[in-house]
């Protein structure tokens, strides 16, 4: 495949995964955030930019074959910033003659009652980032089929591994296992519930990237499939060679890196730990010929990144 300029748009974790794994595919990686720095990653160049500033966002995406929108804010001011985000984002892109590919998340779907959630299950969120997100996706498609710009949307379950600290497989799980402190676990842990490894986020991406032909699609990235967050812990547990200290949160509430602020933001979504929680990846695994990282090797992986992070 020729090389091709792919600018990434935030440099979260997902963010500097996708660009770390298009540098290795062998495309140029410009990687954007509103600072410029971060650290070092062979291949990839960093850019700085304001996204909701638009000289700033056309010169970042000048030359770009591909946008890859992945961006986000503070959980509170979601609702207000993501909608001004988008707009910043389709402009630029538009402009660009990129196609633009967007990390999105489950939240559209909202309460299933536990049904497997495919590609074709409906948006009936009814909380207000759910709806919010639903209607972010409903004006990418839109975007898609007026022929403004070429869009593709890569939904992820909760995800974990390198680098990923603010999520519920994240800082309150790892760094406890090894350390002998509390894991924190959410809801029902005997409930299935899918988590996409940050590895797999960051390769389906990249393949929607590389395939034009995805686009105009909502696609379901790589996800290995569910287990129990029970299982999990158990299997974290046996990789770091002690059993965990769970303490688990019924309801929502403050609780280490998860302030008051934060948790009375989650508590709309918290139904998330309450019913299964299943994605099935299927349709992106057949007409790309991947699979998803195995749950064990991404756990222990994750756990590796976390014992060095520690030690430092």
């Amino acid at each position: 495949m020729p090389q091709q300029l792919h600018v990434v748009l935030g440099a979260g974790p997902a963010g500097t995964a996708l660009a770390r794994e298009l540098a290795r595919r062998g495309h140029r990686a410009r990687l954007v955030n509103r600072s410029g720095a971060g650290p070092d990653a062979e291949g990839v160049e960093r850019a700085r930019a304001d996204v909701l500033d638009a000289a700033e966002l056309r010169t970042a995406v000048h030359g770009a074959d591909v946008v890859h929108h992945c961006v986000n804010v503070e959980y509170h001011r979601q609702v207000e910033v993501l909608p001004k985000v988008q707009d910043a984002v389709l402009a630029a892109a538009a402009e660009a003659d990129a196609r633009l590919v967007v990390l999105d998340t489950l939240y559209p779907y909202g309460e299933t009652g536990g049904a497997v959630m495919t590609e074709r299950t409906p948006m009936t969120a009814t909380t207000r980032k759910g709806r919010m997100r639903a209607e972010l996706d409903e004006n990418y498609l839109a975007a898609h089929r007026s022929g403004r710009v070429r869009v593709a949307l890569g939904r992820s379950a909760d995800f974990f591994g390198p680098g990923v600290f603010n999520s519920t497989l994240g800082a309150t799980a790892f760094p406890p296992a090894l350390t002998g402190g509390r894991v924190l676990g959410f809801g029902n842990l005997d409930l299935l519930h899918s988590y996409t490894f940050i590895d797999d986020v960051a390769a389906g991406l990249a393949a929607l990237g590389e395939h034009p032909e995805s686009d105009g699609q909502v696609w379901h990235l790589p996800t290995a499939p569910a287990s129990t967050t029970r299982e999990v812990h158990e299997i974290i547990g046996k990789l770091a060679g002690r059993p965990l200290d769970v303490h688990v949160l019924r309801e929502p509430e403050p609780f280490g890196p998860f302030d008051e602020v934060f948790m009375g933001e989650y508590a709309e979504l918290f139904y998330q730990h309450t019913e299964h929680q299943v994605m099935d990846s299927g349709a992106f695994e057949r007409t790309f010929g991947t699979r998803p990282t195995p749950l064990v090797t991404a756990l222990e992986t994750t756990l590796d990144w976390f014992r060095t992070a520690i030690s430092r």
